[in-house]
C-alpha cells in the first residue's frame, strides 16, 4: 500500500511511539505507582475548570461587593482564561525543556497561591491580577499532567487513562457551578477561590514522588513566541469587552482588532523562522492533526460561555438564587462527567472520528432548540436542551485529548499538548468575551429604545444578574424590557454559537482520518 509524505511521517511517529518513552530521570525518588499518577493528575484536572466555572455564579455577589463594573468584573474570567491560553505552549515547552514533573509541581503551587491572593483580594483590580497569575499556573499544571499520562500509561491503558482525566475535566465543571454555588449561599464568593487552596494542597502531597521526564532534544523556550501569542490574544479579549462600552466601530475597539492581528502575524512570522518553535507550523501539514486542535474550540467555545454567563442570567432573568442558578445547570455539566468514563468502550464501537464529530454536531442541535426557551416560562424544556448539550459535550470530551497526542511521536507530546490546549482555551478565552460583548450590547440597545437615562450602566447590572438596581431606576416596566433585551441577547449568542459548533462538527468529520491516530493509543490497538 502507497502513502503520501504526510502518512508516512505519522506512520513513523506512530513507531516512535510503541518503542518506547523519552528520557526519564528521577534520582533515587521512590518509584510512583501509575494509580497514584493518575489520581494525582486527575484531581489537578478537577480543580482548573472549577476556577472557570465557580466565579460565574459567584460574579453577581463579587461585583456588588467590590462595587465593579460589568467590564471590571469580566477581566476576573477573561484575566485567567488570557493568561491560562497565552502561556500553555510557553508551558509545554518549558516541561519538555526542564521537566514534566517540576512544571507540573511548580504550576500547581502557583495556581494554590494566586488561588489564596484571589480569595482574600480587597478590590476588584487585585482579583483580577490574582487570576492572570493563577491562569500562568493552570497552563503549567494542565499541559505537563496530560504529557505525564501519555508517557505513563499505552495501549487500552492510556484510552482508560486518558478517559479519567476527561471525566475529571468533566467533573470540575459539572459540579463546580453546584459547589460554588453552595459555598456563596453558605460562605461568601471568597470561598469560590479559597476551596482551590485546599485542592492544590492536596495534589502537592501525592504529586512529590512524580517520576521526572524530559525531551531532550529541548534545548530553549521560544521567547519571542510568548510575547507576540500573549499580546495578541490580549488584545483580541480587550476588543470584546470595550466594544459594547466604547463601539464595536470605535477608534479603541477597531485598534485593539487591528493590533491582535499584527501581533497575530508576527507571531507566526515568529514561529516560522524559530529553529526550536513553541508552535511547530509544520504540524498544521497534517488535515487530521488541524481538525483535532481545532475540533476544542467548537466544543468549548459554546460551553464555557454557557458556564459563565447562564448563572447571572437564571438570577436576574430567572429571580433564582446563587445556589439555585448552580444546580440548574447541573443538566449539562453531569453528562460532562459521566460519558468521558466511558470513553475506553465507546471507542470499540465507533471511530474516535465519529465521536469527536457527533459531539459538536449534537451541541449545535441543542444550542437551536435553546433558543426556544427562557428560564422562567419553559424550564422543562431548557433543562431538556441543556442535557441534550451535555451529551454531545461528553462524547468529545473522553477522546480528544488523548487523539491530539496520539497523533504525534513522544518527544512532541509536549508541543501537541501545549498546541491543543491552547486552542481549547483560546476557545473559551474568545467565547466568554465574545458572549459577553453581545449581551451587553443587545441588552443596552433594548433599554436605550425604552429610554433608560443610563441605559449602559444598567446593562452592566442586567448581565450579572442585578436586575434589583434596575428596579430601583426605573419600576418593573423597565425590569421587562431589561429581561427582554437580555433574552433576545441569548438567542442571538444560541445562533451563533450554533453555527461554530455545526461547523466544527463538519472539519472533523472531513478532515480527520483514523489510520493517522495510533490505535495503541486510541484503545483499537
Amino acid at each position: 500500500m502507497s502513502h503520501t509524505p504526510a502518512e508516512a511521517e505519522a506512520a513513523a511517529e506512530r513507531a516512535a511511539t510503541r518503542a518506547g518513552p523519552v528520557t526519564a530521570t528521577g534520582g533515587h525518588r521512590p518509584e510512583m505507582s501509575p494509580t497514584r499518577i493518575l489520581v494525582a493528575i486527575a484531581l489537578a484536572a478537577v480543580m482548573l475548570p472549577i476556577s472557570v466555572t465557580g466565579p460565574g455564579v459567584a460574579l453577581a455577589d463579587m461585583s456588588g461587593a467590590l462595587d465593579a463594573s460589568a467590564a471590571s468584573t469580566q477581566w476576573v474570567l477573561n484575566a485567567y482564561n488570557v493568561a491560562f491560553t497565552a502561556f500553555m505552549l510557553a508551558a509545554g515547552s518549558a516541561a519538555d525543556l526542564y521537566g514534566r514533573r517540576r512544571m507540573f509541581l511548580t504550576g500547581t503551587t502557583v495556581f494554590a497561591l494566586a488561588s489564596l491572593v484571589a480569595g482574600t483580594a480587597p478590590t476588584i483590580l487585585l482579583v483580577d491580577a490574582a487570576r492572570f497569575v493563577q491562569g500562568m499556573g493552570a497552563a503549567a499544571v494542565l499541559t505537563s499532567g496530560s504529557t505525564l499520562l501519555a508517557h505513563t500509561f499505552s495501549g487500552a491503558a492510556r484510552a482508560k487513562a486518558f478517559g479519567i482525566f476527561g471525566a475529571s475535566i468533566g467533573f470540575g465543571l459539572a459540579m463546580g457551578p453546584f459547589v460554588s454555588g453552595l459555598l456563596v449561599g453558605v460562605a461568601s464568593w471568597h470561598a469560590v477561590f479559597l476551596v482551590n487552596v485546599v485542592l492544590g494542597a492536596v495534589v502537592l502531597v501525592l504529586a512529590r514522588p512524580l517520576p521526572e521526564s524530559r525531551n531532550p532534544a529541548a534545548r530553549r523556550i521560544d521567547k519571542p513566541g510568548v510575547v507576540t501569542f500573549t499580546l495578541a490574544l490580549l488584545l483580541l479579549a480587550l476588543a470584546f469587552v470595550q466594544g459594547p462600552s466604547r463601539g464595536w466601530t470605535g477608534p479603541e475597539t477597531l485598534g485593539a482588532f487591528a493590533g491582535a492581528a499584527l501581533f497575530l502575524a508576527a507571531f507566526v512570522a515568529v514561529e516560522l523562522r524559530s529553529t526550536e518553535p513553541m508552535f511547530d507550523l509544520s504540524l498544521l501539514r497534517r488535515p487530521t492533526f488541524v481538525a483535532i486542535i481545532w475540533q476544542p474550540v467548537s466544543i468549548v467555545f459554546a460551553f464555557a460561555a454557557l458556564l459563565v454567563y447562564l448563572p447571572p442570567y437564571f438570577q436576574g432573568a430567572g429571580g433564582a438564587g446563587s445556589m439555585t442558578s448552580g444546580a440548574m445547570l447541573l443538566p449539562l455539566t453531569l453528562p460532562v462527567f459521566v460519558l468521558p468514563l466511558f470513553s475506553g468502550a465507546l471507542v470499540k464501537w465507533l471511530s474516535v472520528r465519529t465521536l469527536l464529530a457527533v459531539g459538536p454536531a449534537v451541541l449545535a442541535v441543542a444550542l437551536l432548540l435553546m433558543t426556544l426557551t427562557d428560564p422562567v416560562s419553559s424550564r422543562t424544556g431548557l433543562y431538556a436542551a441543556l442535557l441534550l448539550a451535555g451529551i454531545g459535550i461528553g462524547l468529545a470530551f473522553g477522546v480528544m485529548d488523548n487523539a491530539a497526542v496520539s497523533v504525534v511521536a513522544p518527544e512532541r507530546a509536549g508541543m501537541a499538548s501545549g498546541m491543543f490546549n491552547t486552542l481549547r482555551v483560546a476557545g473559551e478565552t474568545i467565547g466568554v468575551a465574545c458572549v459577553g460583548g453581545l449581551l451587553l450590547t443587545a441588552t443596552r440597545q433594548r433599554l436605550s429604545t425604552a429610554g433608560a437615562e443610563d441605559s449602559g450602566a444598567m446593562a452592566d447590572d442586567v448581565v450579572q444578574g442585578r436586575l434589583s438596581s434596575v428596579r430601583d431606576s426605573g419600576g418593573e416596566d423597565l425590569v421587562d424590557r431589561a429581561a427582554q433585551g437580555l433574552e433576545h441577547g441569548w438567542s442571538v449568542v444560541y445562533v451563533v454559537l450554533a453555527c461554530v459548533a455545526f461547523a466544527g462538527a463538519v472539519a472533523i468529520f472531513t478532515l480527520v482520518r483514523d489510520q493517522d491516530l495510533d490505535p495503541t493509543a486510541t484503545g483499537k490497538g
